[in-house]
Protein backbone atom coordinates (compact mmCIF):
# COMPACT_ATOMS: atom_id res chain seq x y z
CA UNK A 1 0.00 0.00 0.00
CA UNK A 2 1.45 3.26 -1.02
CA UNK A 3 2.54 5.41 2.19
CA UNK A 4 0.50 7.86 4.04
CA UNK A 5 -3.07 6.00 2.89
CA UNK A 6 -4.87 5.81 5.49
CA UNK A 7 -8.21 3.21 5.32
CA UNK A 8 -11.28 2.73 7.44
CA UNK A 9 -14.06 -0.32 7.42
CA UNK A 10 -16.76 -0.13 4.84
CA UNK A 11 -18.61 -0.88 7.99
CA UNK A 12 -17.93 2.51 9.07
CA UNK A 13 -19.58 4.17 5.49
CA UNK A 14 -22.39 1.72 5.40
CA UNK A 15 -24.67 4.08 6.94
CA UNK A 16 -23.19 7.18 5.21
CA UNK A 17 -23.81 10.63 6.99
CA UNK A 18 -23.97 12.47 3.44
CA UNK A 19 -25.57 11.57 -0.13
CA UNK A 20 -22.01 12.32 -1.36
CA UNK A 21 -20.29 9.25 1.02
CA UNK A 22 -23.27 7.47 -0.33
CA UNK A 23 -21.68 7.24 -3.97
CA UNK A 24 -18.09 7.29 -2.95
CA UNK A 25 -19.13 3.57 -1.35
CA UNK A 26 -20.95 2.76 -4.29
CA UNK A 27 -17.99 3.82 -6.76
CA UNK A 28 -15.91 2.09 -4.20
CA UNK A 29 -18.23 -1.63 -3.97
CA UNK A 30 -18.44 -1.59 -7.83
CA UNK A 31 -15.28 -1.36 -8.79
CA UNK A 32 -12.61 -4.13 -9.36
CA UNK A 33 -10.80 -3.57 -5.92
CA UNK A 34 -13.64 -3.98 -4.18
CA UNK A 35 -13.95 -7.74 -5.72
CA UNK A 36 -10.34 -8.43 -5.45
CA UNK A 37 -10.06 -7.99 -2.06
CA UNK A 38 -13.13 -9.81 -1.01
CA UNK A 39 -11.84 -12.49 -2.87
CA UNK A 40 -8.73 -12.66 0.22
CA UNK A 41 -10.87 -11.89 2.72
CA UNK A 42 -13.05 -14.78 1.66
CA UNK A 43 -12.13 -17.01 -1.53
CA UNK A 44 -15.30 -19.48 -0.94
CA UNK A 45 -18.57 -18.93 -3.29
CA UNK A 46 -20.06 -18.27 0.26
CA UNK A 47 -20.88 -14.33 1.03
CA UNK A 48 -21.20 -14.02 4.67
CA UNK A 49 -23.28 -10.69 5.62
CA UNK A 50 -20.08 -9.08 7.55
CA UNK A 51 -18.02 -9.55 4.61
CA UNK A 52 -18.84 -6.14 2.67
CA UNK A 53 -18.71 -4.26 6.64
CA UNK A 54 -14.86 -5.99 6.66
CA UNK A 55 -13.78 -4.07 3.13
CA UNK A 56 -11.01 -1.21 3.67
CA UNK A 57 -12.15 1.83 2.27
CA UNK A 58 -9.50 4.19 1.31
CA UNK A 59 -9.82 7.60 3.17
CA UNK A 60 -8.01 9.07 -0.20
CA UNK A 61 -11.16 7.97 -1.97
CA UNK A 62 -13.51 9.14 0.67
CA UNK A 63 -14.53 12.87 -0.98
CA UNK A 64 -13.26 12.26 -4.53
CA UNK A 65 -15.64 14.12 -6.58
CA UNK A 66 -14.26 11.90 -9.97
CA UNK A 67 -15.86 9.04 -7.74
CA UNK A 68 -18.90 10.14 -6.62
CA UNK A 69 -19.95 11.55 -10.79
CA UNK A 70 -18.51 8.48 -11.98
CA UNK A 71 -20.94 6.50 -10.40
CA UNK A 72 -23.75 8.86 -10.92
CA UNK A 73 -22.89 8.92 -14.61
CA UNK A 74 -23.31 5.14 -14.62
CA UNK A 75 -26.21 4.71 -12.90
CA UNK A 76 -28.14 7.49 -14.99
CA UNK A 77 -26.91 5.41 -17.93
CA UNK A 78 -28.13 1.97 -16.54
CA UNK A 79 -31.58 3.54 -15.61
CA UNK A 80 -31.54 5.14 -18.93
CA UNK A 81 -31.22 1.52 -20.63
CA UNK A 82 -33.70 -0.10 -18.33
CA UNK A 83 -36.63 2.75 -19.01
CA UNK A 84 -36.27 1.70 -22.64
CA UNK A 85 -38.37 -1.38 -22.24
CA UNK A 86 -41.91 -1.98 -21.24
CA UNK A 87 -40.96 -3.66 -18.16
CA UNK A 88 -39.90 -0.72 -16.92
CA UNK A 89 -42.27 0.74 -14.38
CA UNK A 90 -41.22 4.43 -16.21
CA UNK A 91 -41.07 3.29 -19.29
CA UNK A 92 -42.85 6.15 -21.65
CA UNK A 93 -42.34 5.91 -25.01
CA UNK A 94 -41.01 3.43 -27.83
CA UNK A 95 -37.45 3.86 -28.71
CA UNK A 96 -37.58 3.37 -31.95
CA UNK A 97 -39.89 6.17 -32.60
CA UNK A 98 -38.77 8.87 -29.90
CA UNK A 99 -37.72 12.34 -31.20
CA UNK A 100 -34.34 12.34 -32.24
CA UNK A 101 -34.29 8.39 -32.98
CA UNK A 102 -37.44 8.12 -35.36
CA UNK A 103 -35.96 7.90 -38.96
CA UNK A 104 -38.42 7.97 -42.18
CA UNK A 105 -38.47 4.71 -42.13
CA UNK A 106 -38.49 1.58 -39.60
CA UNK A 107 -34.55 0.42 -40.57
CA UNK A 108 -33.44 4.32 -39.88
CA UNK A 109 -34.90 4.31 -36.66
CA UNK A 110 -33.67 0.73 -35.61
CA UNK A 111 -30.12 1.72 -36.90
CA UNK A 112 -30.29 5.05 -35.13
CA UNK A 113 -30.97 2.93 -32.13
CA UNK A 114 -27.90 0.72 -32.81
CA UNK A 115 -25.74 3.94 -32.97
CA UNK A 116 -27.08 5.03 -29.60
CA UNK A 117 -27.00 1.95 -27.71
CA UNK A 118 -23.10 1.15 -28.90
CA UNK A 119 -22.50 4.53 -27.78
CA UNK A 120 -24.39 3.95 -24.86
CA UNK A 121 -21.98 0.62 -23.83
CA UNK A 122 -19.01 2.79 -25.04
CA UNK A 123 -19.40 5.37 -22.55
CA UNK A 124 -20.03 2.58 -19.80
CA UNK A 125 -17.14 0.93 -20.90
CA UNK A 126 -14.77 4.17 -20.18
CA UNK A 127 -17.25 4.78 -16.89
CA UNK A 128 -16.43 1.55 -14.86
CA UNK A 129 -12.43 1.15 -16.76
CA UNK A 130 -12.00 5.42 -15.63
CA UNK A 131 -13.70 3.79 -11.85
CA UNK A 132 -11.35 1.09 -11.64
CA UNK A 133 -8.50 3.32 -12.53
CA UNK A 134 -9.09 5.59 -9.83
CA UNK A 135 -9.37 3.06 -6.76
CA UNK A 136 -6.38 0.77 -7.92
CA UNK A 137 -4.36 3.62 -7.70
CA UNK A 138 -5.74 4.88 -4.52
CA UNK A 139 -5.00 1.07 -3.03
CA UNK A 140 -1.48 0.83 -4.87
CA UNK A 141 -2.73 -1.84 -6.86
CA UNK A 142 -1.37 -1.01 -10.20
CA UNK A 143 1.02 -3.95 -11.11
CA UNK A 144 -1.61 -6.69 -9.70
CA UNK A 145 -4.96 -5.37 -11.21
CA UNK A 146 -5.81 -4.13 -14.84
CA UNK A 147 -8.76 -1.15 -14.97
CA UNK A 148 -10.03 -1.69 -18.84
CA UNK A 149 -13.29 -3.23 -18.41
CA UNK A 150 -14.18 -5.65 -21.79
CA UNK A 151 -17.15 -4.81 -23.36
CA UNK A 152 -18.47 -7.90 -22.82
CA UNK A 153 -18.72 -7.50 -19.46
CA UNK A 154 -21.06 -4.52 -19.86
CA UNK A 155 -24.90 -5.28 -19.05
CA UNK A 156 -26.35 -2.48 -21.14
CA UNK A 157 -28.94 -3.37 -23.78
CA UNK A 158 -27.27 -4.53 -27.81
CA UNK A 159 -29.50 -3.53 -30.45
CA UNK A 160 -30.18 -6.83 -31.96
CA UNK A 161 -32.39 -6.42 -34.99
CA UNK A 162 -35.10 -9.32 -34.34
CA UNK A 163 -35.50 -8.80 -30.55
CA UNK A 164 -36.11 -4.83 -30.87
CA UNK A 165 -39.00 -5.85 -33.34
CA UNK A 166 -40.64 -8.12 -31.24
CA UNK A 167 -40.35 -5.09 -28.77
CA UNK A 168 -41.57 -2.91 -31.24
CA UNK A 169 -44.52 -4.96 -31.99
CA UNK A 170 -45.69 -5.96 -28.55
CA UNK A 171 -45.55 -1.64 -27.54
CA UNK A 172 -47.90 -1.70 -31.11
CA UNK A 173 -50.35 -4.14 -29.41
CA UNK A 174 -50.16 -1.85 -26.64
CA UNK A 175 -51.46 1.04 -28.15
CA UNK A 176 -54.09 -1.42 -30.04
CA UNK A 177 -54.92 -2.47 -26.28
CA UNK A 178 -55.26 1.13 -25.11
CA UNK A 179 -52.01 0.15 -22.49
CA UNK A 180 -49.70 2.86 -24.34
CA UNK A 181 -50.37 5.40 -26.98
CA UNK A 182 -48.00 6.61 -30.07
CA UNK A 183 -49.34 10.32 -28.85
CA UNK A 184 -49.33 10.27 -25.13
CA UNK A 185 -46.43 8.95 -22.74
CA UNK A 186 -46.17 6.40 -20.44
CA UNK A 187 -49.28 4.06 -19.01
CA UNK A 188 -52.80 4.70 -19.91
CA UNK A 189 -54.96 1.97 -19.31
CA UNK A 190 -53.36 -0.26 -16.59
CA UNK A 191 -56.61 -0.85 -14.14
CA UNK A 192 -58.78 -3.68 -13.46
CA UNK A 193 -61.83 -3.36 -15.99
CA UNK A 194 -60.43 -0.04 -18.16
CA UNK A 195 -62.63 0.99 -21.15
CA UNK A 196 -61.86 3.52 -23.88
CA UNK A 197 -63.66 5.81 -21.50
CA UNK A 198 -61.20 5.89 -19.27
CA UNK A 199 -59.01 6.19 -22.02
CA UNK A 200 -60.63 9.32 -23.45
CA UNK A 201 -60.96 10.68 -20.17
CA UNK A 202 -56.49 10.52 -19.75
CA UNK A 203 -55.59 11.18 -22.87
CA UNK A 204 -58.38 14.86 -22.12
CA UNK A 205 -56.65 15.14 -19.03
CA UNK A 206 -52.93 15.21 -20.92
CA UNK A 207 -54.57 18.26 -23.40
CA UNK A 208 -55.24 15.60 -26.32
CA UNK A 209 -58.70 14.99 -28.22
CA UNK A 210 -59.51 11.71 -29.45
CA UNK A 211 -60.24 13.04 -32.17
CA UNK A 212 -56.83 14.47 -33.11
CA UNK A 213 -54.64 10.74 -32.28
CA UNK A 214 -52.59 9.73 -35.19
CA UNK A 215 -53.87 6.06 -33.79
CA UNK A 216 -56.87 4.68 -31.83
CA UNK A 217 -57.13 1.52 -29.68
CA UNK A 218 -59.32 -1.37 -30.40
CA UNK A 219 -62.92 -0.67 -29.42
CA UNK A 220 -63.00 -3.58 -26.95
CA UNK A 221 -59.49 -4.81 -26.40
CA UNK A 222 -60.25 -8.25 -28.03
CA UNK A 223 -57.38 -8.42 -31.08
CA UNK A 224 -58.36 -11.56 -33.73
CA UNK A 225 -54.99 -13.53 -34.07
CA UNK A 226 -55.83 -15.88 -37.00
CA UNK A 227 -54.32 -17.33 -40.16
CA UNK A 228 -56.36 -15.13 -42.82
CA UNK A 229 -57.44 -11.68 -42.58
CA UNK A 230 -61.07 -13.02 -41.42
CA UNK A 231 -61.78 -9.78 -39.18
CA UNK A 232 -61.14 -5.57 -40.09
CA UNK A 233 -59.00 -5.55 -36.49
CA UNK A 234 -57.52 -8.55 -36.83
CA UNK A 235 -54.11 -8.08 -35.94
CA UNK A 236 -51.86 -7.96 -38.69
CA UNK A 237 -54.66 -5.40 -40.29
CA UNK A 238 -54.08 -3.40 -37.31
CA UNK A 239 -50.39 -3.54 -37.40
CA UNK A 240 -50.58 -2.17 -40.98
CA UNK A 241 -52.71 0.47 -39.41
CA UNK A 242 -49.96 1.07 -36.68
CA UNK A 243 -47.34 1.85 -39.20
CA UNK A 244 -49.31 3.64 -41.39
CA UNK A 245 -50.02 5.96 -38.68
CA UNK A 246 -46.07 6.30 -36.83
CA UNK A 247 -44.47 6.18 -40.36
CA UNK A 248 -47.11 6.97 -42.92
CA UNK A 249 -48.27 5.17 -45.95
CA UNK A 250 -45.23 5.63 -48.29
CA UNK A 251 -43.30 3.49 -46.19
CA UNK A 252 -45.28 1.01 -45.34
CA UNK A 253 -44.29 -1.67 -47.82
CA UNK A 254 -40.53 -0.83 -46.67
CA UNK A 255 -41.32 -0.87 -43.38
CA UNK A 256 -43.31 -4.13 -43.55
CA UNK A 257 -40.04 -6.33 -45.27
CA UNK A 258 -37.76 -4.87 -42.66
CA UNK A 259 -39.73 -6.33 -39.71
CA UNK A 260 -40.23 -9.66 -41.51
CA UNK A 261 -36.66 -9.76 -42.72
CA UNK A 262 -35.83 -9.51 -38.97
CA UNK A 263 -38.21 -12.09 -37.48
CA UNK A 264 -37.57 -14.28 -40.29
CA UNK A 265 -40.82 -15.16 -40.86
CA UNK A 266 -44.35 -13.54 -42.61
CA UNK A 267 -45.90 -10.93 -40.04
CA UNK A 268 -48.78 -13.35 -39.57
CA UNK A 269 -46.69 -16.08 -38.80
CA UNK A 270 -44.87 -14.10 -36.26
CA UNK A 271 -48.26 -13.15 -34.52
CA UNK A 272 -49.69 -17.04 -35.10
CA UNK A 273 -46.88 -18.97 -33.69
CA UNK A 274 -44.22 -16.37 -31.66
CA UNK A 275 -45.46 -13.51 -30.33
CA UNK A 276 -47.25 -15.23 -27.60
CA UNK A 277 -44.05 -17.29 -26.33
CA UNK A 278 -42.51 -13.46 -26.65
CA UNK A 279 -44.97 -11.81 -24.51
CA UNK A 280 -44.80 -14.95 -21.64
CA UNK A 281 -41.03 -14.54 -22.28
CA UNK A 282 -40.63 -10.44 -21.35
CA UNK A 283 -43.41 -11.09 -18.33
CA UNK A 284 -42.13 -14.15 -17.03
CA UNK A 285 -44.91 -16.46 -17.20
CA UNK A 286 -47.58 -13.48 -16.15
CA UNK A 287 -48.87 -12.31 -19.21
CA UNK A 288 -50.61 -8.91 -19.61
CA UNK A 289 -52.09 -9.66 -22.93
CA UNK A 290 -54.19 -13.22 -22.66
CA UNK A 291 -54.50 -15.37 -25.71
CA UNK A 292 -57.45 -17.31 -26.14
CA UNK A 293 -56.86 -20.15 -28.27
CA UNK A 294 -59.09 -22.90 -29.53
CA UNK A 295 -56.36 -25.50 -29.96
CA UNK A 296 -53.74 -27.08 -31.74
CA UNK A 297 -55.14 -26.57 -35.22
CA UNK A 298 -55.72 -22.62 -34.15
CA UNK A 299 -58.66 -22.18 -35.58
CA UNK A 300 -59.23 -19.36 -33.72
CA UNK A 301 -57.18 -17.26 -31.23
CA UNK A 302 -57.59 -14.22 -29.92
CA UNK A 303 -55.11 -11.46 -27.00
CA UNK A 304 -57.78 -9.75 -24.33
CA UNK A 305 -55.87 -7.04 -22.52
CA UNK A 306 -56.02 -7.95 -18.76
CA UNK A 307 -57.27 -4.53 -17.47
CA UNK A 308 -59.65 -4.33 -19.71
CA UNK A 309 -61.40 -8.05 -19.45
CA UNK A 310 -64.78 -7.80 -17.83
CA UNK A 311 -67.62 -10.48 -17.09
CA UNK A 312 -68.82 -9.66 -20.49
CA UNK A 313 -65.49 -10.00 -22.57
CA UNK A 314 -66.14 -13.98 -23.24
CA UNK A 315 -70.03 -13.63 -24.26
CA UNK A 316 -68.56 -11.09 -26.72
CA UNK A 317 -65.83 -12.59 -28.11
CA UNK A 318 -68.55 -15.50 -29.03
CA UNK A 319 -70.82 -13.24 -31.01
CA UNK A 320 -68.35 -10.95 -32.64
CA UNK A 321 -65.63 -13.13 -33.43
CA UNK A 322 -65.66 -17.32 -32.86
CA UNK A 323 -69.94 -17.48 -34.21
CA UNK A 324 -69.39 -15.42 -37.15
CA UNK A 325 -65.90 -16.98 -38.05
CA UNK A 326 -67.79 -20.24 -38.23
CA UNK A 327 -69.81 -18.98 -41.02
CA UNK A 328 -66.68 -18.00 -42.83
CA UNK A 329 -64.80 -21.18 -42.73
CA UNK A 330 -68.59 -22.82 -43.42
CA UNK A 331 -68.57 -20.84 -46.37
CA UNK A 332 -64.77 -21.51 -47.37
CA UNK A 333 -64.97 -25.23 -47.10
CA UNK A 334 -68.20 -24.97 -49.67
CA UNK A 335 -66.08 -22.77 -51.68
CA UNK A 336 -63.29 -25.30 -51.39
CA UNK A 337 -65.28 -28.70 -52.63
CA UNK A 338 -66.70 -26.66 -55.68
CA UNK A 339 -63.03 -25.73 -56.46
CA UNK A 340 -61.62 -29.34 -56.30
CA UNK A 341 -64.72 -31.08 -58.26
CA UNK A 342 -64.00 -28.03 -61.21
CA UNK A 343 -60.06 -28.05 -61.32
CA UNK A 344 -58.34 -30.15 -64.00
CA UNK A 345 -54.55 -30.05 -62.83
CA UNK A 346 -53.64 -32.49 -60.44
CA UNK A 347 -51.04 -30.51 -58.54
CA UNK A 348 -53.83 -27.32 -57.78
CA UNK A 349 -55.80 -30.13 -56.77
CA UNK A 350 -53.92 -31.23 -54.63
CA UNK A 351 -53.22 -27.84 -52.87
CA UNK A 352 -57.14 -27.35 -52.71
CA UNK A 353 -57.84 -30.62 -51.07
CA UNK A 354 -55.01 -29.97 -48.64
CA UNK A 355 -56.58 -26.36 -47.69
CA UNK A 356 -60.07 -28.04 -47.54
CA UNK A 357 -59.10 -30.76 -44.99
CA UNK A 358 -57.40 -28.17 -43.28
CA UNK A 359 -60.30 -25.68 -43.03
CA UNK A 360 -62.54 -29.08 -41.77
CA UNK A 361 -59.91 -29.40 -38.96
CA UNK A 362 -60.28 -25.97 -38.24
CA UNK A 363 -64.21 -26.15 -38.06
CA UNK A 364 -64.56 -29.42 -35.46
CA UNK A 365 -62.15 -27.27 -33.46
CA UNK A 366 -63.79 -24.47 -34.00
CA UNK A 367 -67.02 -25.55 -32.94
CA UNK A 368 -65.67 -27.79 -29.84
CA UNK A 369 -64.10 -25.06 -28.96
CA UNK A 370 -67.50 -22.28 -28.91
CA UNK A 371 -69.62 -25.05 -26.85
CA UNK A 372 -67.37 -24.36 -24.16
CA UNK A 373 -66.59 -20.84 -25.15
CA UNK A 374 -70.74 -20.35 -24.31
CA UNK A 375 -70.28 -22.70 -21.11
CA UNK A 376 -67.43 -20.15 -19.63
CA UNK A 377 -69.61 -16.99 -20.79
CA UNK A 378 -72.54 -18.26 -18.81
CA UNK A 379 -70.79 -17.93 -15.41
CA UNK A 380 -69.50 -14.10 -15.87
CA UNK A 381 -66.09 -15.01 -14.70
CA UNK A 382 -64.87 -11.96 -12.36
CA UNK A 383 -61.19 -11.11 -11.50
CA UNK A 384 -59.46 -9.92 -8.89
CA UNK A 385 -56.34 -8.55 -10.02
CA UNK A 386 -55.21 -8.73 -6.17
CA UNK A 387 -54.63 -13.08 -6.34
CA UNK A 388 -52.06 -12.30 -8.88
CA UNK A 389 -52.16 -13.29 -13.16
CA UNK A 390 -51.52 -17.20 -12.05
CA UNK A 391 -54.97 -17.46 -10.03
CA UNK A 392 -56.78 -15.43 -12.27
CA UNK A 393 -55.39 -17.05 -15.59
CA UNK A 394 -56.60 -20.70 -14.24
CA UNK A 395 -60.38 -19.57 -14.17
CA UNK A 396 -60.68 -19.94 -17.90
CA UNK A 397 -59.00 -23.66 -18.01
CA UNK A 398 -58.23 -25.06 -21.79
CA UNK A 399 -59.67 -21.32 -23.58
CA UNK A 400 -56.13 -19.75 -22.80
CA UNK A 401 -52.96 -20.78 -24.15
CA UNK A 402 -50.13 -22.07 -22.21
CA UNK A 403 -51.77 -22.32 -19.28
CA UNK A 404 -48.95 -25.37 -17.87
CA UNK A 405 -46.59 -21.97 -18.05
CA UNK A 406 -48.39 -19.55 -16.29
CA UNK A 407 -50.58 -21.94 -14.33
CA UNK A 408 -48.24 -24.27 -12.92
CA UNK A 409 -47.14 -25.23 -9.35
CA UNK A 410 -43.68 -23.89 -9.47
CA UNK A 411 -43.24 -20.17 -9.27
CA UNK A 412 -40.99 -18.58 -12.03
Amino acid sequence: MPKGCLFSSAANSMFPKSEDTLWELLAFLNSDVAEYISKCLNPTLNANPGDVSRLPMSRECLGSRVARQTAKDAIALARDDWDNFETSWDFRDQPLLRPGLKGATLEASWQNWEAQSTAAIRRMQELETENNRLFIAAYGLDGELQPEVPEAQITLARAEARRDMAAFLSYAVGCMMGRYSPDHPGLILANAGDSLEQFRSKIEDGGLKMENLSFIPDEDGIIPVLDGEWFEDDIVARTREFLRATFGEATLRENLRFLEDSLGKELRTYFLNDFYKDHLQTYKNRPIYWQFSSGKQKAFQCLVYLHRYTPATLARIRTEYAIPLQGKLSARITRLEEDVIQTASSAARKKLQTDLDKCKKQIVELLAFDEQLRSYADQAITLDLDDGVKTNYAKFGTLVAESKKVCGTKED
